[in-house]
């Protein structure tokens, strides 16, 4: 029984995390610009803490060798202080002094293999904060491109909805069908023409075409008919000559 509530314990707890992951996926999703801040603070603390820490081996380190220097120093006083002591002929001091000699260099070495030690972590504690520096300064530009490249998507595909919108198919269609219904009654008017019962319609034109034409010849010949009296009186009096007054003479006689 334990068992089993157990596993049922387990399956919520991954049900609520699953749950959880998910929602965080969305919201991370819909805020990338966020997360690029969020990384970008939590590589800048950890950049200022690793700082802090480099700080520190550099201090240690300086420190260290700041002791080496005196050690050295003291290391050659003492040297020194021997060979006076010698000189002197004071033994009891001469081998005090090569007992301070010896732990002197003892604590030299211990000082320099420390030291040693110190650089080592401090050389890579600055190319963890150089490496950490350009990642953070590569995170800003990403974010820049990143962002850059997420709105230049989101107007295309603005765009693109718009453009959907708009379809022009609607009126497209509409204008085919309008086309197609004049096409139509053209159509119908010359399918008229076609079957006008033996060509009736044409031959009905043809007779009041002559009518009219017989109307227009009828009526010159009434125009003619009028004019006729004074067109041969015109005629008449161009054909008479007159004749002048001219003296008779006498015939001559023999």
């Amino acid at each position: 029984m334990g068992n089993r509530n157990r596993s049922l314990l387990g399956r919520f707890v991954a049900l609520i995390r699953g749950n959880l992951l998910g929602w965080m996926r969305d919201r991370e999703e819909r805020s990338p610009r966020a997360v690029y801040e969020q990384a970008i603070q939590e590589r800048t603390r950890h950049y200022a803490e690793l700082k802090r820490a480099v700080a520190g081996i550099l201090y240690t380190r300086n420190k260290l060798e700041g002791e080496i220097d005196e050690l050295r120093h003291a290391l050659t006083r003492t040297h020194e202080d021997i060979r006076g002591a010698v000189r002197r002929a004071d033994d009891e001091a001469a081998l005090a002094l090569v007992h301070r000699k010896h732990a002197l260099a003892g604590e030299l070495e211990r000082a320099e293999q420390e030291v040693e030690r110190i650089r080592t972590e401090a050389e890579e504690a600055k190319g963890n904060l150089v490496r950490f520096r350009e990642e953070i300064r590569h995170l800003e530009r990403e974010k820049v491109r990143m962002l850059a490249t997420l709105a230049n998507a989101k107007a295309r595909r603005r765009i693109e909805e718009a453009l959907d919108g708009f379809s022009l198919e609607g009126e497209m269609r509409a204008l085919e069908s309008v086309r197609e219904y004049v096409a139509r009654v053209q159509t119908e008017g010359h399918l008229d023409a076609e079957v006008d019962d033996g060509g009736l319609e044409s031959r009905i034109k043809a007779i009041r075409a002559d009518a009219r034409d017989e109307a227009a010849r009828q009526e010159l010949a009434e125009i003619k008919r009028r004019l006729r009296p004074t067109v041969l009186n015109a005629q008449s009096g161009a054909m008479e000559i007159p004749v002048a007054n001219v003296p008779v003479q006498a015939p001559a006689t023999g």
